[in-house]
């Protein structure tokens, strides 16, 4: 008989992780709160409940005598997900320390002070307290809930009047009712992140990637339009920045998981935020699995079945540098209005270096106003993986030139595309 797993979580990202469990012969049960998340259906079963309602969740679970339960990629379900574990007295690599640390804003910004991790400079603001700002950083400003994710209630506020109006509302989209109003790193800094596998307390990098965002969408929140790995910064990273993290993880008691932490890097300065405990929208296992020959998705899913995480020789199949390979992903982000019309898909998917397209919209969808500035604008993402930057620039151009979204006035839908990468940033010692 297949083991029973509950998935927490619906989004198409989520979905992915659905379908590599069904493949591996479990039985899926997804959870998410709507009745047409994404996720559902891949699931063998699905049922409609609060991914907060840890009663509800622990009585499925304990109904269909479920062998193990994984959060999908939503930060906020983390902290259930440990609640729900520990109800059912089942496999988790969540403690209370990385629910603190890396699943809000504000006890990120405590542990880094802690161990030296240079973060952004910023205040917190909580409901029902006087709206300030924070002392010796200027106008532009970020303010962010600090408990969502994906660029949700999220703004970037340039005037005195604006930064009000702003704060109430990202209020609004925080449980907790904190907001984080940081110095805006503008387009003068570059934006890198770090992704980290542990395994028996051990934090091995696994990878680095540079990010290009699209500053095309006013003062919402920037989205990738795509990311290269390894990351221009790899070597400086590694020597300045890893040994104070690697002191920050070992704080958490961090024994089994993996994680994703932004860099912002200007003047040569880190300035880490926005730390993932999960799985990512951004996806790097899948470029893992096409290079490293590891796949975090069936690492997790095994678990949360039997406590062990990853194989005995994870330590040696672990290359930030992915053997001298470039990997990439493209992001194909979207202005709102209605798809008429999507050509090309076909071709991409047959192209030699594409390995995988997460799809997240098809054709006669709607892309609604409110989805603009978040991570839910994006059509798909396109994972590639190159034998050196030159070629990895060229396929880029082959994805641009293959696609096109119209709307249904025949307008273009694509924001802006993913510019090449410098080939001379990209050449690396190893």
């Amino acid at each position: 008989m297949s083991k029973k797993i509950i998935i927490l979580g619906g989004n198409p990202e989520t979905g992915v992780l659905v379908e590599v469990a069904n493949k591996m012969g479990l039985h899926t049960i997804v959870i998410a709160l709507r009745p047409d998340e994404p996720a559902k259906k891949f699931a063998k079963e699905s049922y409609d409940i609060d991914g907060f309602d840890i009663d509800g969740i622990v009585k499925v679970a304990q109904d269909n005598n479920v062998d193990g339960v994984l959060v999908g990629v939503a930060d906020i379900l983390v902290k259930p997900y440990k609640e729900i574990c520990e109800r059912l007295n089942l496999p988790c690599y969540a403690t209370e320390e990385t629910i603190e640390a890396f699943c809000s804003k504000d006890g990120y910004k405590r542990y880094c002070a802690e161990y030296g991790v240079q973060d952004i400079p910023g205040i917190y603001i909580k409901r029902g307290e006087p709206i300030r700002k924070p002392d010796n950083v200027d106008l532009p400003l970020m303010v962010k809930p600090v408990d969502s994710g994906g660029g949700v209630g999220m703004k970037i506020c340039r005037d005195e009047a604006d930064y009000i109006e702003t704060v109430q509302h990202a209020l609004k989209h925080s449980k907790k009712g904190v907001v984080l109003v940081e110095k805006y790193m503008d387009s003068n800094c570059d934006d890198m992140a770090v992704y980290y596998t542990f395994k028996d307390g051990v934090p091995y990098l696994s990878a680095t990637y540079d990010r290009l965002l699209t500053r095309l969408q006013g003062n919402s929140s920037p989205i990738a339009l795509g990311t290269v790995y390894p990351s221009k910064y790899t070597e400086t990273f590694v020597k300045e920045v890893h040994p104070k993290l690697s002191k920050l993880f070992e704080a958490t008691n961090v024994k089994s998981g993996i994680i994703n932490v932004q860099f912002f890097v200007e003047n040569g300065k880190f300035y880490s935020y926005d730390p993932g405990f999960r799985l990512q929208g951004e996806a790097p296992h899948i470029h893992l699995l096409n290079t490293n020959g590891f796949d975090h998705r069936e690492m997790l899913l095994n678990f949360a079945l039997t406590g062990v995480f990853g194989e005995p020789n994870f330590a040696e199949q672990n290359d930030y540098y992915l053997g001298g390979k470039i990997a990439c992903s493209i992001w194909v982000l979207l202005k709102a209005g209605k798809i008429e019309t999507i050509k090309g898909l076909d071709s991409i998917k047959s192209h030699k270096n594409v390995k995988y397209v997460v799809e997240r919209f098809k054709q006669g969808d709607t892309v609604a106003p409110e989805m603009v500035g978040t991570e839910r604008q994006v059509l798909y993402r396109i994972y590639t993986v190159s034998d050196s930057i030159e070629e990895c620039n060229q396929t880029i151009d082959d994805i641009k030139n293959s696609l096109t979204v119209k709307d249904s006035d025949g307008k273009d839908m694509v924001i802006e595309w993913l510019r090449p990468w410098n080939p001379e940033d990209y050449k690396f010692n190893k």
